[in-house]
C-alpha cells in the first residue's frame, strides 16, 4: 500500500564526479580513461549520487561522503563510518568515509547536479524507510567489491542500497545520458541479497 503525504518524497540528485574540486575529478577522469579501455568502450561521464529526503517532520540530506572534513561529525548528521581501501588505513580519518542523515543538510556541489532532482519515489513510508535505512548501512571498505560484480563499494552503492532496501523499483533509475555511476549494480547486488537471505530465516 502506498502512502502519499502532500510534500513528501525522495529526490536523487546526480553529481559530476569532482565537481567544485580539481583532485577527485582527476583521479575520476584517470579511473575512467583505464576501465574504458580495458572493457573496449569509450569513457563515459562519471556521476555520484545522493538524496534528498522530505517527510512530515522535515527535510533530510543522506549522502555518503569522503573524505571526511572534520572531526565534528554530529554537525553533519553522521549515522555511519566505514574505511577506505582497508580496514587498517580507517583507523586514520582521511581514509574513513561517513554516511549523512542530515536534517536540514546540504549537498555541497548540487548547483552541478544534471539532470536533477529526480523523484524517485512520493510514498512516504519509503521515505521514512530510507531514513531508517541509513543507520543500518553496511560498512563495507570503499574501492573493494563485496559482491563479487567487479564494481567497487562506494558512495553510489550506499545510495543504491537504500533505495533497494526501501522497496523502490531501480529498474528506471539511470544515470544521465552518456554517463555511469560506478558502485551502482553493488549497492543493488548487496541489498538483493541481504533481502534474500532475511527472507529464508
Amino acid at each position: 500500500m502506498t502512502t502519499q503525504t502532500p510534500g513528501s518524497g525522495i529526490d536523487l540528485y546526480w553529481l559530476p564526479l569532482g565537481a567544485g574540486g580539481h583532485l577527485v575529478k582527476f583521479n575520476g577522469l584517470l579511473y575512467e580513461s583505464i576501465q574504458a579501455r580495458w572493457q573496449h568502450r569509450r569513457p563515459l561521464d562519471l556521476y555520484h549520487t545522493a538524496l534528498v529526503v522530505t517527510v512530515p517532520e522535515g527535510r533530510y540530506v543522506v549522502e555518503n561522503a569522503w573524505p571526511i572534513p572534520d572531526r565534528e561529525p554530529q554537525t553533519r548528521g553522521v549515522i555511519v563510518q566505514g574505511p577506505v581501501w582497508s580496514r587498517w588505513l580507517g583507523r586514520l580519518r582521511i581514509f574513513r568515509y561517513e554516511v549523512r542523515r542530515w536534517s536540514n543538510g546540504a549537498i555541497a556541489d548540487i548547483a552541478f547536479a544534471v539532470a536533477s532532482p529526480r523523484r524517485v519515489s512520493e510514498d512516504e513510508r519509503q521515505a521514512l524507510r530510507v531514513l531508517e535505512l541509513a543507520a543500518d548501512v553496511p560498512p563495507y571498505i570503499w574501492g573493494r567489491d563485496p559482491s563479487h560484480l567487479g564494481d567497487m563499494w562506494n558512495s553510489n552503492s550506499v545510495i543504491a542500497w537504500l533505495l533497494t532496501r526501501a522497496g523502490i523499483s531501480m529498474a528506471s533509475i539511470h544515470p544521465p545520458a552518456n554517463g555511469r555511476a560506478p558502485g551502482w549494480s553493488t549497492g543493488v547486488a548487496v541489498a538483493n541479497q541481504m533481502e534474500l537471505e532475511r527472507r529464508s530465516h
